[in-house]
């Protein structure tokens, strides 16, 4: 690798480039704007987005060293055959071919990357988006879709987990709040006890008289998701959490948090948000759902997003308040996400006369 690339492919791995020049002799109030600005600069995209692209640009960066390639400038035609050595498998040693949709995510690294050196990477030139449409075309598959956690399934999941103990308050709770607030699982693990208590997190609740208010930065921007409290204790969600709060002592930082000395107490960091994917198998395993399946067939039914595909799934309410809930900018991703709807509401081969 030539200094030029390892000073590229290091960059990439630290925060995005100042938007002014930094120095002693930079002003005072021109210091503190640019290091706000720059924080501006991070916040536009999450720690875990800077990664995958980190990840994706070493990925390339590597390809290119093996075919005799510089990745410094933004060549269409090296994309396009970079594309089809990770459509064909070829693009790195022992690995299999890439999904359209893993190759759809490395090409926004790509764009994402040469953005930061104020290159551009012109997605719709012919030797990228011809070589796209042909992957498309060949080996794109319909959307694998997770299975919906119903509301019986969810009460059954319950059921597994330790109504005594520390971690399975923490569970219940979690599960509860993610199906009733249809949340991805970053937003539930992202979630503080109050406003602004730490850097890292995604939102806070505030509990009510009539339920609870959850105020939450996703993948659309800030959202309010509101949760009323439920018919029976034993099932409702806001119940859930003010036990684990009281019970785990909590008042300030992360609302969910690792449980530890052989369940007997919390500690102070924020839970992963693999765990809620993790929680949801194995109750889901555990209270027999699904159970014509084998338990390895189960383990890829299930995931974080069960919960959000259960609520959508089984709100028999106007489709406007579950794409609200879930915050879907179009009622058609939240049709998605609908297992049981009905379908051909509207037939329109008899409106044609047929």
């Amino acid at each position: 690798m030539t200094i030029d690339e390892t000073t590229m492919d290091e960059g990439l791995n630290q925060p995005a480039p100042s938007p002014a020049p930094t120095g002693s002799s930079l002003p005072r109030h021109l210091q503190d704007l640019t290091d706000r600005a720059r924080g501006y600069i991070e916040a536009a995209s999450s720690i875990n987005t800077r990664k995958a692209y980190a990840s994706d640009w070493k990925h390339f960066s590597a390809w290119c060293r093996r075919s005799n390639l510089s990745p410094l400038l933004p060549h269409p035609q090296s994309i396009g055959l970079y594309i089809t050595a990770c459509a064909s498998g070829t693009a790195e040693r022992g690995m299999k071919a890439n999904s359209v949709s893993t190759i759809e995510r490395r090409l926004s690294s790509l764009s994402w990357s040469y953005a930061q050196r104020g290159l551009t990477l012109d997605r719709k030139d012919r030797h990228i988006a011809t070589v796209m449409a042909g992957i498309r075309n060949s080996h794109a598959r319909p959307p694998l879709q997770k299975e919906a956690v119903m509301a019986s399934d969810i009460i059954a999941m319950l059921e597994t987990l330790d109504r005594g103990s520390l971690r399975g308050m923490r569970d219940r709770a979690m599960l509860l709040i993610g199906y009733a607030g249809g949340l991805r699982r970053s937003e539930i693990v992202g979630l503080d006890l109050e406003a602004h208590q730490t850097e890292d997190g995604r939102g806070w609740i505030e509990v009510m008289d009539k339920g609870m208010l959850l105020t939450l930065r996703g993948k659309t921007g800030w959202r309010e998701v509101e949760i009323g409290r439920g018919s029976s204790d034993a099932t409702c969600p806001v119940s859930a959490v003010e036990t684990w709060i009281r019970f785990a002592k909590l008042a300030h930082g992360p609302l969910f948090r690792r449980v530890t000395g052989q369940g007997k107490a919390v500690g102070p960091e924020r839970l992963n948000d693999k765990e809620v994917a993790r929680l949801v198998k194995r109750a889901a395993t555990a209270a027999g759902i699904r159970g014509d399946l084998s338990e390895i067939e189960r383990a890829t039914k299930f995931s974080g997003h069960s919960l959000r595909a259960g609520l959508a799934s089984s709100a028999e309410v106007d489709e406007r308040y579950v794409q609200k809930q879930l915050g879907h900018a179009s009622a058609e991703m939240t049709r998605r996400y609908q297992r049981r709807r009905e379908r051909i509401k509207v037939n329109l081969t008899k409106a044609a006369g047929l």
